[in-house]
């Protein structure tokens, strides 16, 4: 897939697992535009004179959803047209030369550091906080630390010139996020063979309306892969819903569309794209 030199935007700065996902989408040559917030990613995604697209994290296997976003997404006139799976690997980084002797700090964010305790607890570092994983590997390599690590992706020691003196350091090795690749609406097209659908939709909150929405899924032979509530503003605890959908076939969505738009008092599809692959 293909995207000229504005680039695509991310959370996060350059070496970071957002930047990962993003390669692993649109392929390694890809060009990035960092934000620092998850708001700022959308309001960059939404500016065509900024960016082609965005890939944006949605949920983790161990922290599970994250909910801002799904709300910076149902506010967005953006559209999703992917997703990525990605595998988070931690690793202990270090300017050329350094050797685990040397190492006084361990440099990262907070997330990083929890998941990587049972690898850390070994040893007598000061354990240091920070915004970013990247931007921590990239700290070291600036200021050339001799007694700083970092932990951070492959793609930071790669951009950064740094040594993986100890990989895959985390202590739960089945830790993944999915990210989701959106585009602005107008420049969405049909995407082929596409498997898999995201809408949201409200119901009128009465007695077995969930249950109707739910039933007219199944009866379609469609696959409910998550389903989340959202509350809705202004109201006295009413709900949204977040569904994602899987089928072999655009026709089963459709009708199943065709069938929630006449039971719900709104059904909003946010995209249809092709099932991300776990690997």
């Amino acid at each position: 897939m293909m995207i000229n030199r504005l680039g695509v935007a991310i959370q996060g700065f350059e070496g970071s697992f957002h930047q990962v996902a993003a390669r692993k989408f649109f392929g390694k040559s890809t060009e990035v535009v960092c934000c620092t917030t998850f708001r700022e990613l959308m309001k960059s995604a939404a500016d065509r004179q900024k960016t082609t697209a965005a890939v944006m994290a949605i949920e983790n296997s161990i922290a599970g959803s994250i909910l801002a976003n799904y709300n910076l997404l149902q506010k967005s006139n953006l559209r999703i047209v992917g997703e990525v799976y990605l595998q988070i690997n931690q690793n202990l980084l270090v300017n050329p030369g350094i050797s685990l002797e040397d190492i006084r700090e361990v440099h990262s964010h907070p997330m990083a550091i929890q998941q990587c305790l049972g690898f850390l607890d070994k040893y007598n570092w000061k354990l240091v906080e920070t915004e970013d994983t990247a931007l921590s590997a990239k700290h070291i390599h600036q200021h050339r630390s001799k007694h700083i690590a970092a932990i951070a992706s492959k793609l930071a020691a790669e951009l950064f010139s740094l040594d993986v003196l100890a990989p895959n350091i985390h202590t739960q090795k089945t830790n993944y996020t999915r990210f989701l690749v959106l585009k602005r609406e107008p420049e969405v097209f049909d995407i082929d063979l596409a498997d898999k659908a995201s809408v949201n939709f409200t119901t009128d909150h009465k007695r077995g309306s969930l249950a109707k929405v739910l039933q007219a899924i199944a009866d379609e032979g469609i696959n409910l892969s998550k389903l989340q509530s959202f509350p809705i503003p202004g109201t006295k605890f009413k709900y949204s819903f977040h569904a994602d959908m899987e089928f072999e076939d655009t026709s089963q969505f459709y009708k199943v569309v065709k069938k929630l738009t006449a039971i719900t008092n709104e059904c909003k599809v946010y995209g249809l794209y092709k099932n991300g692959q776990l690997s």
